[in-house]
């Protein structure tokens, strides 16, 4: 899997053998959410609108948005709601603004209670309309009307001044005198006229003041995030970090899937592949204490990586492969037909194929040939037991299991022991059929007379431990 795309179907099967395990980390997470929305106490938000007649740039929208939340508000706000131990630094955090369409201004408020949210939003709009009132008040109007009687006066010196330049003129003697008084009366005219105009026009130029666009609605929910929240934010986050814990434990994984690599890693050649009817708690390994009942009940005692097994054949079927895997084996044992059969210590599926190639070979000795011996090695510790009067060693294995460097360790204890591996084989689980026949029962079992005979396991001893049952 470790070169695999991930697939939809991975985590179907991810879901499905580690279901008890999701659950309980998924319950774990919305534990956890619950204790963080415990440290932080309920919030609660109300919004103030504020309208800005006229027409108003974007930037000033901007810049009014910035004053509402600044100091010069934010403290006057404070002090007038005079809330013991909460300054303007504390209210400038939970105050916020923004610029809406239609030149408003949305002011919010946060607080412990919905009646503190209302209020706070309320000042808050309130304090931004007297400080915008008092600051047109101050600069804006004040500049326009000194700038309006600065301009009156000019007017009326030019209008002096006009009047001096017509009574200069020689009245009535010549053609230039009177079209010069004609055109100082009409720009004496036009003078007045703007003057009226002047003075009919708004000094702020339209602008008129904010209005606050009535009382904040209490609000009836939390703030987000809420405690429902939180939990739900706390179970998915624990659910999904388990699922991509799996996924890249399998990305790193090592262990050996192809025949090739197994080969190779072995030093052998496969002589082929058998079916094992697949068992309840066939890759489930033992154990006992407090530790192996944990991992039973949280459904981790096993590998979920590993493929859903294959249908079988029948029991015909699965007995000429493992007919044919002996035969092959004959063709390249020498001399005595003794063989030493290598199991892995935990491979459960290799350990019964293995007893069944055992029983197979029992049936073909028809000259007196001893029944091959199995042993099982570790692979933290692997020891072979030392030659005798074996032609070799057959490694039987499960696909998917081991990694390199552990079948190399056992490939170097079978060479240890004087022990040449003649051949590699491959066990995989199956779905044995489970319909009865008319006469009889399931081909799941073998046949009366076919019970496998398994030799005592031999452990990391070094020497033989038994002969065949």
């Amino acid at each position: 899997m470790s070169d695999d795309t991930i697939r939809l179907v991975t985590i179907g099967r991810i879901l499905r053998r580690r279901r008890r395990l999701l659950t309980v980390l998924t319950v774990v997470g919305a534990l956890v959410g619950y204790g963080v929305s415990a440290l932080f106490p309920p919030r609660y938000t109300a919004s103030a609108s504020v309208l800005l007649p006229g027409q108003w740039e974007e930037r000033e929208l901007l810049t009014q948005v910035e004053i509402a939340t600044s100091s010069a508000v934010v403290d006057r706000a404070a002090t007038a709601l005079g809330w013991t131990g909460v300054d303007g630094g504390e209210l400038r955090e939970r105050v916020s603004a923004q610029a809406a369409d239609g030149n408003i201004i949305t002011v919010s408020g946060t607080a412990d209670t919905p009646e503190r949210a209302q209020r706070l939003s309320d000042r808050v709009a309130r304090e931004l309309v007297a400080f915008a009132a008092r600051v047109s008040g101050d600069s804006a109007e004040s500049e326009a009307v000194k700038g309006a009687e600065a301009l009156r006066r000019k007017v009326v010196e030019t209008n002096r001044r006009i009047s001096d330049l017509a009574r200069a003129a020689d009245p009535g003697r010549t053609v230039e005198s009177v079209q010069a008084r004609t055109s100082l009366a009409k720009l004496r005219t036009s003078l007045e006229e703007a003057m009226k105009k002047l003075e009919r026009a708004d000094p702020a130029s339209g602008r008129a003041g904010m209005v606050v666009m009535g009382p904040a609605a209490r609000p009836t929910a939390e703030a987000p995030p809420t405690r429902v929240q939180l939990i739900a934010a706390g179970a998915l986050l624990f659910f999904l970090l388990t699922v991509v814990g799996h996924l890249a434990a399998a990305r790193v994984n090592r262990r050996l899937r192809t025949e090739p690599e197994i080969a190779a890693a072995l030093g052998s050649t496969l002589l082929g592949t058998v079916d094992v009817p697949g068992e309840r708690g066939a890759h489930r390994p033992g154990g006992r204490g407090a530790r192996a009942r944990v991992r039973r009940l949280l459904g981790i005692d096993t590998r979920w990586d590993l493929p859903a097994p294959r249908s079988s054949g029948g029991e015909a079927d699965r007995r000429i492969r493992y007919r044919r895997v002996w035969s092959r084996l004959q063709d390249r044992l020498s001399g005595s037909r003794r063989l030493l059969v290598v199991v892995v210590d935990g491979d459960e599926i290799a350990r019964r194929a293995a007893g069944r190639l055992v029983a197979e070979a029992g049936t073909d000795t028809a000259g007196g040939d001893p029944v091959p011996r199995v042993v099982e090695v570790s692979v933290d510790r692997p020891m072979v037991p030392d030659r005798d009067a074996e032609s070799g060693a057959l490694v039987v294995l499960s696909a998917g299991s081991w990694t390199a460097g552990e079948l190399a360790g056992v490939a170097g204890a079978c060479a240890d022991g004087g022990h040449e591996v003649v051949g590699i084989v491959l066990a995989g689980a199956v779905r044995a059929r489970t319909a009865r026949s008319a006469d009889g029962p399931s081909d799941s079992r073998p046949p009366d007379g076919d019970t496998p005979a398994l030799a005592v396991h031999g452990r990391a001893s070094g020497h033989a431990t038994g002969e065949p049952v």
